[in-house]
């Protein structure tokens, strides 16, 4: 086997296991519906990267409000959506401002 070989077959591997390696990162959208006054699911596993979105199916009008307030949806109406990406520093805990019995966790891990 050449030198030329060698660092030929190396270079492949490596290439081979970066791609691995992205295939395992990439990110996830992640979906929560509000029903009935509640967030579903009620806890979200998430990674940085992903995306989570919040579409509200009652007939009033909804957040989805950090309790630091890292991040709002603002107001929600009925079959409206928002989105965010997951950051490091995202809050794990979060309510909807016009009824704040309504609460969720998010879990970065």
């Amino acid at each position: 086997m050449t030198v030329f070989t060698r660092v030929t077959t190396a270079i492949v591997f490596f290439v081979m296991a970066m791609t691995a390696a992205a295939s395992n990162t990439e990110h996830v959208e992640h979906v929560v519906e509000i029903v009935a006054f509640k967030f579903v699911p009620n806890t979200l596993e998430v990674k940085v990267g992903d995306t989570i979105t919040w579409v509200n199916r009652d007939i009033v009008p909804h957040t989805a409000t950090a309790d630091d307030f890292s991040f709002d949806t603002g107001q929600l109406k009925q079959n409206e959506l928002a989105s965010i990406t997951v950051t490091p520093s995202l809050s794990f805990s979060y309510i909807c401002k016009f009824h704040p019995k309504m609460k969720a966790t998010i879990i970065v891990e």
